[in-house]
């Protein structure tokens, strides 16, 4: 492949959990200017682990987006879509939304995930399908549609992800692309098609789903390639698509994920194994709990809201010298435990315990979650780890992660992950090669200091097998 200068721009959209962005990049794989646009909403909570979107609103959100982002141009090449993974929409016959979006997050499911733990084999399923058998993924949220909303659940002509129905809305076709189906919990990815056991499982059949294709469907007369996972395009974005790289993202949750195109389509038991696209394949897991607690911290101990005295405080402390000990699961937690009954909990509070005590020790054991994730990749001593996400705001971060680790760590130079990964997918498909980002210099472990953090890991991990309830 080789670039093409006289292609037009290509656009890329990005559903997010939180926002959704769009721009326009060149055949280079560089973001044109005054093209991007974003535009938010809200992740809808409560205390039983509700977790969902309105279609209407991401609906109105993304039109928005994509107006904004091509205003004044009137020929693109192509559109290229990355979207949050595990979502689940269900809509009518004419493409009405007839439930709201259950994100990954929405844990109240996670009773039925236990049921389907008694039923099956979770390492069997896992090993078919890459996933767990827990409440991020549509077998579960499934099961609890059917009982807890049953009358709706017969009504749905199809389950398919907000990007799929975005899809639907705007070219009207609906395909679900290897990229989107592979975190669904239903699809195999060794054989690149759905699962019967877990359609079955789920109670529904092939019928119920978008067709399972990689061929484009056609906007404005231009292809508009279904969407890739959010993950996926992450690592396509900060240049982490290459055998000997890993791609680390720390924004609200966090991951750790390496692209492979050669080797077993597997993962070890815990993380995940999803497709990119035909010939690529995805190993890695995700924490729940990372930026999402140091807001937290920020908001609930009236911690000062300069950035840069923040930052002047927590370079001052590059080691764990607070004798405080976090189980950092304010929210169900994923990979590596996946124990979604866990309750979050600090241990060691003294009378001389100080907010920043308490921001730093949290920030830490989501790092340390981060930690145990890369141990089971069994990663190569010369892999290297690129880091995106909010994380990269704060040098001490920056820092704190590669102490954490025991690894070098390269700061991405793109802002826009995952969003420039869905115009990078979009080039590839069409021929086209883009050019790779500058590098950036590493950040090194400090070696003293990652000693101190691999006792601190190893206090977290006994406590947590302490707390842990049996299944």
């Amino acid at each position: 492949m080789a670039p093409n200068r006289s292609l037009p721009p290509v656009l890329a959209v990005d559903i997010g959990s939180s926002s959704v962005r769009a721009a326009l990049y060149d055949f280079r794989g560089k973001r044109l200017p005054n093209t991007l646009a974003r535009q938010v909403y809200v992740l809808e909570t409560d205390l039983d682990g509700r977790a969902v979107l309105d279609p209407a609103e991401l609906w109105r959100q993304t039109e928005l987006c994509i107006e904004s982002a091509t205003k004044g141009w009137k020929n693109i090449s192509a559109v290229g879509v990355s979207c949050f993974w595990h979502s689940l929409l269900g809509v009518d016959a004419k493409g009405d939304p007839l439930t709201a979006i259950y994100t990954w997050a929405d844990s109240r499911c996670r009773g039925d995930a236990a049921e389907l733990r008694q039923e099956l084999s979770e390492r069997d399923v896992h090993a078919e399908t890459g996933c767990m058998l827990r409440a991020s993924f549509w077998p579960a949220k499934l099961r609890w549609l059917q009982r807890t909303k049953r009358g709706v659940f017969r009504k749905v002509h199809k389950w398919l992800s907000p990007a799929e129905w975005i899809q639907w809305k705007l070219t009207g076709e609906s395909r679900t692309a290897l990229g989107m189906a592979t975190g669904t919990g239903l699809f195999d990815p060794r054989e690149s098609t759905w699962s019967e056991r877990m359609l079955e499982v789920a109670g529904i059949s092939g019928e119920d789903l978008p067709e399972l294709s990689n061929t484009p469907t056609i906007w404005r007369g231009v292809p508009w390639f279904s969407a890739i996972g959010d993950g996926a395009a992450q690592n396509l974005g900060c240049d982490a698509g290459e055998e000997g790289t890993v791609a680390i993202n720390f924004g609200t949750s966090a991951a750790i994920r390496q692209l492979r195109e050669k080797g077993p389509v597997r993962a070890p038991f815990g993380l995940f194994c999803y497709r990119v696209d035909e010939r690529r394949f995805l190993v890695g897991g995700a924490v729940s709990n990372a930026g999402n607690l140091h807001a937290w911290c920020l908001r609930e101990l009236r911690l000062p809201e300069a950035p840069d005295e923040l930052e002047k405080q927590l370079a001052a402390r590059p080691a764990p010298e607070h004798g405080l000990t976090v189980l950092p699961f304010w929210n169900a937690e994923r990979a590596p435990s996946w124990n979604e009954d866990a309750l979050g909990a600090i241990r060691g509070l003294r009378q001389s315990t100080s907010a920043i005590d308490i921001l730093q020790a949290t920030s830490e054991a989501s790092l340390i979650g981060l930690a145990r994730v890369a141990s089971l990749l069994k990663l190569h001593s010369s892999a290297k780890c690129v880091l995106s996400g909010g994380i990269l705001r704060s040098e001490s971060s920056i820092q704190r992660m590669a102490n954490v680790l025991g690894r070098p760590v390269y700061a991405s130079s793109e802002p826009e992950g995952s969003l420039r990964g869905a115009a990078i997918y979009a080039l590839e498909r069409l021929g086209v090669e883009p050019l790779r980002l500058k590098p950036e210099e590493p950040v090194r472990p400090e070696r003293d200091i990652h000693k101190l953090y691999q006792t601190a890991r190893r206090r977290q991990e006994r406590w947590e097998r302490l707390l842990r309830k049996p299944e």
